[in-house]
């Protein structure tokens, strides 16, 4: 099996460990900002909200907003950061090497599509993309700080998994890239566009068994092998 590099580099320790410590009141600053600089960039876009709308917003001036965000990038990144960790939580769960894979990938595929289709998630995915023909580093940072980690710790995943021959030898990253296509082609572009279709989330689980099923099928064991 050929080793991968490029994708499973940048594993969940990527994301910076944050902000230096800070004291109750700094912290709560802090999240003010953020929180606010959240909901202008849902309301008007990336290129439609400015520093200073957003410290008005919180009622502080714009110095004190640039001591704790030097740029708007780095504000966005902050937000980025708050959402996944606040709905990332396919980037920790467990994957032992010790379960099935299929049961393995229908709790991860649960976990990974109730999140995706969260609201928080969704709007900052039309955020992106919206933005990404003006703000192409906009989309590096939100995919940097999300959807990497979370594909490279599954590959890693797959990658053991190859190792033990209970998954065929191949690419672990495009073996997850497939996985997680699988499990977003059906609910999830509607929850993308918002239509009527993507509030019966009782579809949810139907759709991820049928993504494993499909994914088990192409990367099984070759029982002649």
């Amino acid at each position: 099996m050929r080793h991968w590099t490029s994708e499973n580099a940048l594993s969940i320790e990527m994301i910076p460990a944050g902000t230096a410590e800070l004291d109750p009141a700094a912290a709560a600053r802090r999240k003010a900002f953020v929180d606010a600089a959240r909901a202008l960039f849902f309301a008007n876009g990336y290129a439609g909200t400015t520093m200073s709308s957003i410290a008005a917003k919180v009622g502080g001036s714009k110095t004190t907003l640039w001591s704790y965000f030097p740029s708007k990038e780095e504000l966005f990144a902050a937000v980025v950061d708050g959402i996944v960790e606040q709905y990332g939580h396919a980037l920790t769960i467990d994957l032992p090497l010790d379960e099935p894979v299929p049961d393995v990938l229908r709790r991860f595929g649960t976990v990974l599509m109730t999140k995706l289709t969260a609201t928080p998630l969704l709007s900052l995915y039309r955020l992106v993309v919206g933005e990404a023909d003006r703000f192409p580093h906009l989309a590096e940072t939100f995919y940097d700080r999300g959807p990497r980690r979370g594909k490279a710790r599954a590959a890693a995943w797959i990658e053991a998994k190859m190792a033990r021959g209970e998954i065929r030898a191949g690419d672990p990253m495009r073996a997850v890239q497939q996985f997680a296509g699988l499990c977003q082609s059906g609910l999830y572009q509607f929850a993308v566009l918002n239509m009527p279709e993507a509030r019966d989330h009782s579809r949810l689980q139907e759709e991820v068994d049928a993504a494993v099923d499909t994914f088990y099928r192409a990367w099984r064991p070759d029982p002649a092998g």
